[in-house]
């Protein structure tokens, strides 16, 4: 599978970039898979911050309300029970719960591809030779996007991210730098435009190809 490529100042490169049909070209069957990875993304950076208070942890209540017997009423014997307002709360959250889900290896990986296929089918794929340009100014990064034409949500996917190009791309809005091999099925299938350098498609064919 040919792909044009870009050079490092934005014009097209004169060979074209060959992406791995056995992780670009799969035919998508299960779109359950896909929102299975897709969800479980979400829920494992859910944070659990949610605390309610029983009525054990509900300050005052300690008296008893009335006397037990002789006023007609129901019987209480503290005013934080949950069906009085001001009360605990039933089977609130405690901020112990655990929102995390697993998907074992072979099905994640199988998702990725999956979503890079859909992605490559919608034409959101482009290939450069190199991020240079990421090691300078973030004006500079700005100039080589617009001119590869990358617009909306832009995912660049690089071999190795380290700190210079973290300097470059953090205040440009809607753009995400990530390891080739940090890839996931969130930010393929909510990006726009995906990016990869030449050794980034490297290790993610070897990360997903046909042996794995």
């Amino acid at each position: 599978m040919a792909i044009a490529t870009y050079s490092t100042t934005g014009t097209k490169a004169t060979t074209a970039a060959k992406l791995d049909a056995a992780v670009f070209g799969v035919t998508v069957k299960n779109h359950e898979l896909l929102k299975a990875a897709y969800t479980m993304y979400l829920a494992n950076g859910r944070e659990n911050l949610a605390v309610t208070k029983t009525r054990g942890l509900v300050s005052g209540g300690g008296k008893k309300p009335w006397k037990q017997k002789g006023t007609g009423r129901a019987r209480f014997g503290s005013s934080r029970v949950p069906i009085w307002r001001g009360g605990g709360i039933t089977f609130g959250p405690t901020g112990q719960e655990n929102y995390s889900k697993q998907m074992n290896l072979k099905a994640k990986r199988l998702a990725v591809r999956q979503a890079l296929s859909l992605a490559q089918d919608a034409g959101k794929i482009k290939v450069v030779e190199a991020f240079s340009t990421m090691e300078n100014k973030t004006k500079d990064m700005v100039s080589f996007l617009t001119k590869i034409e990358a617009t909306g949500t832009i995912l660049c996917v690089v071999a190795v991210k380290d700190a210079s190009k973290e300097r470059a791309t953090q205040n440009i809005q809607k753009l995400k730098v990530v390891n080739a091999t940090y890839l996931n099925v969130y930010d393929i299938l909510n990006a726009d435009t995906i990016v990869f350098d030449k050794d980034a498609l490297k290790a993610v064919s070897n990360w997903l190809g046909e042996q794995n």
